[in-house]
């Protein structure tokens, strides 16, 4: 699919104006849809096949929460595993994925405060994202800047807190520092690299697809192939190490990263995509990623001098209530941004019937930067012939690997 540039906004009054002619035309023709959405449906874990778009009722805000008309979603590589199944205690399907949005305030619940009919926002959602309205909390909602698309407003909560709190809240980014990111090329390691350019002499060490290099070099001070190995450079550019590794990938990684750690060095592990492979959960693949994991030593850390982290943004603003911390590391990105010192890198648009088709670019990692799913758009025609395959029990069979940029699936939509 080709690319789609971000600007997509009008003014908000113009878009408020739609809307309500919309509601109203709806209204008339059928009462009853007028209080349904449509959604992006996960009817069970597992395949591309669990997943399809389907209206719902709309929901209403509770006190203290904001009703919000989505533009524009965010699409992770943890809403793959979601999807399979493969997460920590996740809630009974059926489910509407999705973590952050942004869109236009619809309205508001009792006792909230801070937002009115008409601002434009974006917000964490504690899943229920990728659907045309929703309803989240006040605290994890928070103004969009003018100039901002819907686009980039998706494409910036998620990544850039979760960055910026790495590096200055965990690690103590300071000048003069080095910072070994892998997945470069994706949402959150662009936010990384940005990031750190805002101190000076920071050096950045990228791992990225060897496909994503020409697109991100300058991004980055020294980029390897994640299939080479980078341990070997690294070590041969810096002899002692780095002083920060962030890893989205655990595994085999975690054991490398911790030998190129200098004295007084951060381990932070962020995610755990080693573990998804095929389309569907592998017990495999999971207890291959386990079993490669070295076992941390603490007299080991504590003789090297090394620090080894977890960082989880979900589990920080849903499980342990440090909501005012974000917001006040949103308000410092939001400073950057208007400075222009930092902007969300938008892979590309899709609409929600072609969720299938931006999961399997991230599952494939052939995205740089954040991909969105654009409530507004319409899906792409089909082409002439269809790729979807179907088995005799009704599911759609895994295609062979590096067969998927070429093809494109049926929008489904009931």
């Amino acid at each position: 699919m080709a690319k789609e540039g971000a600007g997509m906004t009008e003014e908000t009054e113009y878009m408020i104006d739609r809307h309500v002619g919309k509601d109203a035309d709806c209204s008339a023709d059928s009462p009853h849809d007028a209080k349904e959405m449509r959604a992006v449906i996960l009817s069970g874990f597992g395949g591309l096949n669990k997943l399809r778009v389907s209206r719902k009722p709309m929901p209403e805000p509770q006190e203290g929460e904001v009703k919000i008309r989505v533009k524009a979603c965010g699409l992770n590589f943890l809403d793959l595993m979601v999807r399979q199944g493969t997460i920590e205690n996740p809630p009974k399907p059926p489910l509407v994925p999705g973590f952050e949005c942004s869109g236009i305030v619809e309205s508001v619940g009792e006792n909230t405060k801070g937002f009115e009919i008409g601002d434009r926002v974006m917000a964490f959602v504690n899943y229920n994202a990728w659907a045309e309205v929703v309803c989240t909390p006040a605290e994890f909602v928070h103004k969009m800047p003018d100039r901002m698309t819907f686009a980039e407003a998706a494409a910036f909560a998620l990544n850039f807190v979760t960055a910026y709190m790495m590096l200055f809240e965990v690690a103590n980014l300071r000048e003069g520092m080095s910072v070994l990111v892998h997945s470069a090329g994706g949402g959150v390691g662009q936010a990384v690299a940005q990031l750190c350019s805002t101190v000076p002499n920071v050096t950045v060490f990228g791992v990225a697809s060897c496909f994503k290099h020409a697109a991100i070099r300058d991004s980055v001070t020294h980029l390897f192939d994640r299939n080479a190995d980078y341990i070997q450079e690294v070590k041969r550019i810096s002899p002692e190490g780095v002083d920060v590794l962030l890893d989205s990938l655990c595994g085999e990684n975690t054991g490398k990263g911790l030998s190129l750690l200098k004295p007084l060095g951060t381990y932070i592990l962020y995610g755990a995509s080693n573990m998804v492979t095929g389309e569907t959960k592998s017990f495999f693949s999971f207890a291959k990623s386990w079993w490669q994991v070295e076992k941390v030593n603490p007299i080991k850390l504590y003789e090297e001098n090394k620090v080894i982290a977890g960082f989880s943004l979900l589990n920080l603003l849903f499980k342990q209530g440090r909501c005012g911390l974000v917001r006040s590391v949103m308000d410092k990105l939001l400073c950057l941004y208007d400075q222009k010192k930092i902007k969300p890198v938008v892979d590309s648009l899709w609409a929600l019937e072609e969720v299938k088709d931006a999961m399997q670019r991230i599952h494939d990692r052939g995205n740089i930067g954040k991909l969105i799913l654009d409530v507004e758009k319409s899906p792409t025609p089909l082409m002439a012939s269809d790729s979807t395959e179907t088995s005799e029990a009704g599911e759609e069979e895994e295609e062979p690997e590096g067969d998927n940029d070429s093809k494109e699936r049926m929008p489904f939509i009931h």
